[in-house]
């Protein structure tokens, strides 16, 4: 159901002004309102409004058009670029519908924010939780569960992608006009209370972005805009976003300062940065968002990185997704061996202790499913909240055949041992929807797209996983992606308060975070590796220096078996933090290591 465009204008005014953008339609004065669109390929560009008037625009340098015009907030308008050929703005801040439909003036200062003093929330403070605006029931459905969110000892949520996509479902990385919230979510005014309501119980709220491409269908930009694209320049999604362009690299910039700015996110995820051919784009995106905002104001940047690209983290990012810690979890818990995780079948528990230590598994090293290139750059350098720790995410589940959790991949015990080291460890922990109560309901990949792309992209995910499949895989009919049934099937099982196992998972989850908000988050500004080690199959123990100089210790065996301990990897007179199963302290403080078990020690200052 989408909310009525009257309501995502309302008539109180409050708050700064924002800033003046480069792009689309902005506010001006009461009445009035400029319009800009870069559009190089034409000559000439009007804007048409839903009153029947047209106003032709002013051809500027460098393929600019510009005008001011007499129209209000709610207005109705689009380009025309050409004889018959109306397009919507690219810099749109809210569609009457579809991509295909009118793009809406919006005034940004309309909405009266409540938490003006908020300034965020350090950064070594996160515990991320990963979702899905649509199937956690849009804004509105989202707002109501933060109360929840916050007893279980999350600080910050990050939303999939939520500009504008064709259809009414999507996973979101397939936007197309990316300054306008996908209106089956909510309204806009509908998402600054979502923010508004996250900064009343101290949850900051992050968003995913996507500029290394843009979505198959509703793209009108090389009718107009064809320099938006490189023609020598390719990526997985066809011919790459072509930076060396000034008004594009301006474009994306002005949108990670624009969510930033009026919607008041509190940091950006980037999407698959790697894809990025012209690597000085995301240097300077960094740097102009750090020059546009208050230092005093916490905004965080975090990267998602193939690569393995530490120097960004030197630069002006916060953090990476540590993929090298989940792939090698994963096969850990559920022996899987294909794809990507062929990287990580070899000296397995080895690169663990590497990632706990380090960071990242591969910093340089040949990467057997990277066609024996290097990987990687050094990252020993860098402090562990420099990385995001996760045992599943959108990726992780949804691209898999059929979507399944690790909850239905491997051993209960094994699964919450290795969730308290992503806990508890100094790096960033992240939760994905659903698993703080263990659900087993699959997230699968699902779009709505229609007639040949439909087509195309389902047969494309059978040929994907055809070759990739396992003589001993079951034979499940692997799910349509435009589907209604697959999004619906996606849709979390929210706890009804009877489920026995649900419960336990949840409480399980609310001790752990206790544990690292009380003990942990205190003393992790400033925290160094003491260093990793292997001391058993699947087992390792890992050490940190905490900020105050306290000593951490987390003991992990994620084997059936138990890890007879050489003595010198005996625990000392740390106290105990966290056991994942009974007597598993006391077993430890003899020599050995329970099964699927992770113990967690902290040695005070008082205590060394």
């Amino acid at each position: 159901m989408r909310d009525s465009l009257s309501s995502a204008l309302p008539s109180a005014t409050s708050g700064s002004p924002v800033s003046t953008r480069s792009f689309g339609a902005q506010v001006i004065a009461p009445g009035r309102t400029r319009f800009r669109l870069w559009a190089p390929d034409v000559k000439t560009v009007s804007v048409e409004l839903e009153t029947g008037r047209s106003f032709p625009m002013r051809r500027l340098e460098d393929g600019w058009h510009e005008v001011e015009v007499p129209c209000v907030a709610g207005t109705r308008y689009q380009f025309k670029v050409r004889p018959g050929v109306l397009v919507p703005d690219p810099a749109s801040r809210l569609q009457a519908g579809d991509l295909r439909d009118a793009s809406v003036v919006v005034d940004p200062d309309s909405y009266v924010w409540r938490n003006t003093a908020w300034r965020g929330r350090p950064w070594h403070e996160t515990v991320l939780y990963e979702l899905h605006a649509g199937a956690m029931g849009g804004f509105r459905g989202i707002l109501a569960r933060l109360p929840e969110l916050a007893a279980l000892g999350v600080t910050a949520i990050e939303l999939m992608p939520i500009a504008d996509f064709p259809g009414k479902h999507n996973w979101g990385y397939d936007g197309v006009l990316l300054y306008a919230p996908e209106t089956t979510y909510g309204a806009p005014e509908v998402l600054k209370a979502l923010i508004d309501g996250a900064h009343d119980l101290g949850i900051q709220v992050f968003l995913d972005v996507v500029y290394n491409h843009f979505g198959p269908d509703g793209n009108f930009l090389n009718q107009y805009a064809s320099r938006f694209f490189s023609e020598d320049q390719k990526n997985a999604w066809g011919s790459s976003i072509d930076y060396r362009q000034p008004a594009v690299r301006e474009f994306f910039i002005e949108n990670a300062i624009y969510w930033l700015e009026e919607y008041r996110f509190d940091g950006l995820r980037f999407d698959a940065v790697h894809a990025i051919p012209d690597a000085s784009f995301m240097s300077e995106l960094g740097a102009r968002v750090r020059k546009h905002f208050d230092p005093a104001r916490h905004i965080h940047l975090v990267l998602e990185h193939d690569g393995n690209a530490a120097h960004y983290l030197r630069e002006q990012f916060d953090a990476q997704w540590n993929d090298d810690l989940h792939h090698v979890l994963h096969v850990m818990l559920t022996g899987e061996t294909r794809g990507y995780y062929s990287a990580y079948a070899e000296a397995t528990t080895e690169k663990l202790a590497r990632c706990l230590k380090e960071g990242f598994a591969y910093q340089g090293e040949v990467s057997p499913a990277h066609h024996g290139d290097t990987r990687g750059e050094p990252s020993a350098d860098l402090p562990p909240t420099a990385f995001i720790a996760f045992l599943q995410n959108h990726d992780q589940i949804g691209n898999r055949a059929h979507g399944d959790r690790l909850t239905t991949m491997a051993d209960s015990r094994a699964i919450r041992a290795a969730a308290t080291l992503i806990l508890l460890s100094p790096q960033i922990p992240m939760l994905f929807m659903g698993e703080e109560w263990g659900s087993t309901k699959p997230f699968n990949y699902f779009v709505n797209h229609e007639g040949e792309l439909a087509e195309a992209i389902r047969l494309g995910r059978l040929q994907e996983f055809a070759l990739a499949a396992d003589p001993d895989d079951d034979q499940r009919v692997i799910p349509d992606p435009s589907e209604m049934s697959t999004y619906h099937s996606s849709i979390p099982d929210h706890p009804s308060g009877v489920e026995v196992e649900y419960a336990q998972w949840l409480e399980f989850y609310r001790e752990v975070l206790a544990a690292r908000h009380a003990s942990i988050v205190p003393r992790l500004q400033g925290a160094s590796s003491l260093g990793a080690v292997v001391i058993g199959n699947k087992a390792v123990k890992a050490m940190w220096r905490l900020g105050d100089g306290a000593v951490l210790t987390l003991y992990t065996n994620l084997s059936e078996d138990r890890a007879m301990l050489n003595p010198e990897h005996w625990p000392d007179d740390s106290e105990e933090l966290l056991e994942t199963r009974v007597n598993a302290v006391s077993l430890l403080r003899q020599g050995c290591l329970r099964a699927f078990t992770t113990v967690a020690l902290l040695k005070t200052r008082q205590r060394l």
